[in-house]
């Protein structure tokens, strides 16, 4: 089959190129020795990202641009028309011009859209929130803006939208990983949670594109794990003298400003896809923990550096 650049070799075009998932797609594509380009355009500028479409002649668009704020999601409660700007007239607009192209679309979005409720999604009941569920979390803005969003995209028939959750990476001291970041406090809440193993789930986001997949896929390492039996594993694997305490939802929402999404996410559907894919402790163990033992001076050094301690 040929596609619409002429050529039956796909060609790949990332926005994104100064985050975090547009560097590691990039990294990942240039390994595969695949065709592609990083583009130049804000979401929100229709010409310019029409621009960037007609200049690289892309088959598959990838899109890991937006805002989540920084240090965290926090910032979007103050620059709510900045995050409407990039996070949904930005998406829409890019969604809506790959349409009218011809051209598929994957979206790196949130599964941070749900939370455990008291009723069928109970915390440690072992069901989690499918595809199609609607979203039941909007105590943060950002969530807010990609439940919104995320709802339009589905009657885009080009698009793949990926729920990301909590993502990790081999790095521990990389500023972005969720083991940092929970490493870096001093306490942190004890909630079991979906999240996604970058390192594992990245290659298949390329080959899913590849496939031209579309709906809404849950992003994530089947099961859920908590946050001391990730830091036990860092104990485990790492430093046998770290240590943590632990504080309430009520504790942590008097630091924090906007409240935070917990939850499962079913991935019956990826799973379906990539039958291989482990679970997400066997995850963290092979592409995480694993690793650091190898170079576990090394990691115990630059943790305790980044800790002050």
């Amino acid at each position: 089959m040929t596609a619409q650049n002429g050529s039956s070799e796909p060609v790949f075009l990332i926005f994104g190129k100064s985050g975090w998932i547009g560097g590691l797609l990039g990294e990942l594509l240039k390994q595969q020795g695949a065709k592609f380009e990083f583009a130049t355009a804000r979401l929100e500028d229709r010409a310019a990202v029409i621009a960037d479409i007609e200049r690289v002649k892309p088959t598959h668009v990838l899109n890991a641009a937006g805002v989540t704020g920084r240090p965290n999601v926090d910032w979007c409660e103050d620059h709510k028309i900045e995050t409407i700007r990039a996070n949904v007239i930005g998406t829409l607009n890019l969604a809506d011009t790959c349409l009218q192209k011809g051209l598929h679309m994957t979206n790196f979005a949130t599964g941070c859209i749900f939370h455990y409720d008291d009723g069928k999604f109970q915390q440690g009941n072992g069901v989690g929130f499918k595809e199609e569920d609607t979203p039941n979390f909007t105590g943060s803005y950002y969530s807010k803006t990609k439940a919104m969003v995320e709802d339009l995209l589905r009657e885009y028939p080009n698009v793949l939208t990926l729920r990301v959750r909590m993502p990790i990476v081999a790095d521990l001291v990389y500023p972005r990983n969720f083991i940092t970041k929970i490493i870096k406090y001093d306490k942190v809440i004890d909630i079991p949670n979906s999240m996604t193993v970058l390192p594992e789930l990245l290659p298949l986001a390329i080959e899913m594109a590849r496939r031209k997949l579309t709906g809404i896929m849950n992003f994530t390492n089947p099961g859920a794990i908590s946050h001391n039996e990730i830091l036990g594993l860092y104990k485990q694997y790492v430093d046998e003298e770290f240590t943590w305490s632990n504080f309430t939802v009520e504790e942590q929402a008097k630091v924090i400003v906007a409240p935070r999404s917990n939850n499962l996410l079913d991935t019956t559907r990826i799973e379906g896809e990539f039958p291989t894919l482990l679970p997400i402790k066997e995850s963290l163990i092979k592409y995480v923990f694993e690793p650091a033992a190898a170079n576990k001076e090394e990691v115990k050094k630059a943790v305790r550096e980044m800790r002050g301690r």
